[in-house]
């Protein structure tokens, strides 16, 4: 294989070694970084716990103290406590590595009057523009100019409450309103709203600093703003995208794992859909046992979807499943437009993988007669061989080392600081499992 000149730090995997033992799941990435930014709201300390060790997780401390945060971390829990904010500007330097910094807008037009923001960056899955942000602070009262690709913002009355109607369910711009709301003045009613349980965490922590927020049926939030919010406490919910990558190694190399804090009541559609291919699990109060065998399991046709539907984050790394699967495997992807571009590297592998712009689910989607590759069809089992694999997101370099699991031979995985900016010690956790990964190369923080 080559050899990397730059001494890029990649993992180094070879496949074949089933996985056996327990292992306790991380908070959820698509929790923390929101809350950390809510706790702005309060001059008040808050205290998070079970908060994951992650790449995300550093950037959104590092925006934090930017803005004047008192910060410390111990073991897995963080105090933070923000009695003044130092500056309403965000830098490129850190807001622009992800889309956090859109979420800081609420938080500093309600202590500062106003905001300046970086465009976003972040994982290049589709589109993923901010129009929906923007229109519904716009509706809030916000101002907005944009210049030097920035966004500066102001509220010369203040944030007030607003009938906000999202064109979809939105997991990042139903949590910006949440936490933009929890102060405005008046009732905001956040219509179509996403209601992952991510964002039911984040209501409750809101909750505990004192907003007042009601679901309502037909996928309506409804919050009342408040004068002020307090400091509160709170423990994480597991990150059930860390839970659906393990267990789907533990099948794919046919181990046996349990997986310690896996909550039932977040992975219900995942669990159905193991039962729908026959695949093996054992629930208790503690947590979820995976158990594979050597039995081959039927293919089966999946679709993604808004909670609680299957989730996008698990459609990469279950299609590594589905190849080896017995027949043929059709998924939609529903929620982004350009997701597949992981599978030609699964192709490499041995794989039979074939992509359609066609809507290939029970029902037509957004995309549909928009030329987007949003289906493909699995064809499996097919044996994998090892290669070099070069990350290009999160989920799909989960995808990349769940194949490389379960691949006979070598692979070397570059691009590792995706993984290890959604997940704590990944590759600490698999070894411990059993699984031969080194992790080739110093671990940098890039801010």
């Amino acid at each position: 294989m080559d050899i990397d000149k730059n001494n890029e730090a990649y993992y180094l995997i070879r496949g074949g070694t089933p996985l056996y033992g327990e292992i306790p799941l991380s908070g959820a990435k698509n929790a923390i970084t929101k809350m950390i930014i809510a706790s702005l709201l309060t001059g008040e300390p808050c205290l998070l716990r079970n908060v994951p060790l992650i790449g995300d997780f550093d950037l959104a401390l590092a925006l934090c103290r930017d803005m004047g945060s008192k910060i410390r971390v111990q073991d897995h829990t963080l105090s933070i406590a923000t009695p003044s904010i130092r500056s309403s500007v965000v830098s490129t330097k850190v807001g622009g590595l992800n889309r956090m910094a859109i979420i800081t807008v609420g938080p500093l037009l309600h202590r500062c009057g106003e905001a300046d923001i970086p465009k976003p960056g972040g994982d290049r899955i589709g589109a993923r523009p901010i129009d929906f942000h923007l229109n519904g602070l716009r509706l809030m009262g916000a101002e907005i100019v944009e210049r030097d690709r920035r966004y500066h913002f102001t509220a010369p009355h203040g944030l007030r409450g607003a009938n906000i109607q999202l064109p979809f369910p939105s997991v990042m711009a139903t949590e910006n309103f949440l936490i933009s709301a929890s102060l405005a003045r008046g009732v905001t009613v956040i219509e179509n709203a996403a209601l992952e349980p991510e964002i039911i965490d984040l209501i409750k922590f809101l909750q505990k600093m004192g907003a007042i927020i009601e679901i309502k049926v037909d996928r309506r939030i409804v919050v009342e703003g408040v004068e002020c919010l307090h400091g509160a406490s709170h423990t994480l919910l597991s990150d059930r995208n860390e839970a659906v990558s393990l267990a789907i190694a533990a099948y794919l190399t046919k181990g046996d794992v349990y997986l310690r804090g896996a909550q039932q009541d977040t992975l219900l559609t995942f669990l159905n859909t193991l039962s729908k291919m026959q695949l093996r699990f054992e629930i208790d109060d503690e947590g979820i046992r995976f158990l594979g065998d050597s039995r081959i399991p039927p293919a089966i046709a999946l679709e993604t979807d808004v909670h609680p539907g299957f989730m996008t984050d698990w459609q990469q790394p279950f299609t590594v499943l589905l190849t080896q699967a017995q027949g043929m495997s059709v998924v939609h992807e529903t929620i982004y437009e350009d997701r597949f571009g992981y599978t030609a590297a699964l192709q490499e592998m041995g794989a039979h993988v074939a992509l359609y712009t066609k809507c290939l689910g029970e029902v037509q989607c957004r995309f549909r007669e928009k030329q987007f590759t949003h289906s493909c069809v699995v064809r499996g089992p097919t044996p994998l061989s090892g290669t070099r694999l070069n990350i290009p997101d999160i989920r799909a370099g989960c995808s990349y080392i769940l194949a490389a699991l379960c691949a006979t031979g070598i692979s070397e995985v570059y691009g590792i600081e995706h993984i290890e900016r959604g997940y704590e010690d990944l590759d600490a956790k698999l070894r411990s499992l059993g699984a031969q990964i080194e992790r080739v190369g110093e671990r940098v923080l890039k801010v």
